[in-house]
C-alpha cells in the first residue's frame, strides 16, 4: 500500500499568522483506491501529527507493507519512526540501531533540492530514517510524489467553501469545520465513486463489498441512535 501525505490550511474565527491557526488539516491518502485515512484538523503542532501517524500504524499493522510519501513536511517521518520502529539486532557487540519495522519505507521529496543558493544540494528524493534490511527498496524516483493527494486538495477548495485560497471566508470554529470535514470522509470514502478508479474508495480498497448510498448511512445512524 501507498499513502501520500499532505496538510492544507485556512483560516478559523479570525484572521492569525498561520502558526496560530487551528486550520491546519493533515490527510492521508491510499493512492491506489483513493480511501482517505485521515483528514484531521487543528494547530500545526505534533499532536495533530501524531495523531495521523497512529492512524497509520494501525494501517501498517494490517498490511505489513507500506510506503508513505510526502511533499518535504519532515515530522510525518519523524513521530512515525518514534511509534513503529524496531531494534536491529546483528549479533555484532554495540548498542543495537533502531529502524523501521520490516516492510515500512518513507520517502520525502525535498522541495529545496533545486536551489541556487551555493553549497551542497540536497537530495530530490530522500528515505530520511533508517529502514529495515529486509524491507523491499521497490518504489521507484518517478513514484516519489504526492500529485495524487495535491489533486484531492483542488476537491476540498471546491467543495468547502473554508478552504478556498481567493475568498475571505474562515471556519466559524474548529468543531465546525472538523464536523464539515468528516462529513466529506464518509461521502468521500463510502457513497461516491471517485471519477478515476471507476469505483467507491473503500469498495476497491475491500472494506465494502458493494457501494452504498447516502440514505443507507442516515438509516443505520438513525438505527443506532
Amino acid at each position: 500500500m501507498v499513502i501520500e501525505g499532505d496538510e492544507l490550511y485556512t483560516k478559523v474565527n479570525k484572521n492569525v499568522p498561520p502558526s496560530e491557526s487551528e486550520g491546519w488539516t493533515i490527510a492521508l491518502m491510499d493512492r491506489a483506491s483513493r480511501f482517505i485515512w485521515e483528514l484531521t484538523c487543528d494547530k500545526k503542532e505534533e499532536a495533530l501529527f501524531l495523531e495521523a501517524m497512529e492512524q497509520l500504524v494501525e494501517v501498517i499493522e494490517r498490511t505489513g507493507d507500506l510506503t508513505l510519501v510526502t511533499d518535504g513536511e519532515r515530522r510525518y517521518s519523524a513521530l512515525l519512526f518514534e511509534i513503529c520502529h524496531e531494534l536491529l539486532r546483528t549479533g555484532k557487540r554495540g548498542k543495537p540501531k533502531k529502524v523501521l519495522k520490516s516492510g515500512v519505507k518513507i520517502r520525502l521529496k525535498n522541495k529545496g533540492s533545486q536551489s541556487s543558493k551555493p553549497g551542497p544540494k540536497k537530495e530530490k528524493y530522500q528515505a530520511p530514517k533508517p529502514e529495515h534490511p529486509d524491507t523491499k527498496q521497490n518504489i521507484e524516483h518517478a513514484d516519489i510524489h504526492a500529485n495524487h493527494k495535491e489533486a484531492q486538495n483542488a476537491a476540498y477548495r471546491h467543495k468547502n467553501s473554508a478552504y478556498r485560497r481567493k475568498t475571505n471566508t474562515y471556519a466559524k470554529c474548529k468543531k465546525g469545520l472538523q464536523r464539515t470535514l468528516d462529513l466529506y470522509w464518509v461521502i468521500h470514502n463510502f457513497v461516491r465513486k471517485h471519477f478515476i478508479t471507476r469505483e467507491v474508495p473503500a469498495v476497491k480498497i475491500g472494506i465494502l463489498n458493494s457501494e452504498i448510498t447516502l440514505e443507507d448511512i442516515m438509516t443505520q445512524v438513525e438505527l443506532v441512535s
